[in-house]
């Protein structure tokens, strides 16, 4: 992972740790449903902006690499992954 997509997700990370956290309180403090929710889905959002910035990350560092490695195995490999990583399903 290159240094500035570590720098970005940990700065999201912190944020999500926070929101985190926000809710655990809202729940705690006995909050209307549909706020609690509704910061859930926030914090649920951010840790999907987040994956997309790694996946694509991964591609411009990791798949890239393997496709000009000249590695057949090596490409497929990268290839199942992202299709794993995308379909949700695991490798």
């Amino acid at each position: 992972m290159r240094t500035e997509t570590k720098r970005i997700a940990d700065a999201r990370l912190a944020r999500i740790e926070g929101q985190i956290r926000a809710v655990r309180k809202m729940v705690e403090e006995d909050r209307y449903c549909v706020d609690v929710v509704r910061q859930v889905q926030a914090a649920r959002s951010a840790l999907s902006s987040l994956e997309t910035v790694i996946v694509e990350d991964h591609v411009e560092t990791c798949v890239q690499a393997s496709l000009e490695s000249g590695s057949a195995e090596a490409r497929r490999e990268k290839v199942t992954e992202l299709v794993s990583i995308l379909t949700g399903k695991k490798k």
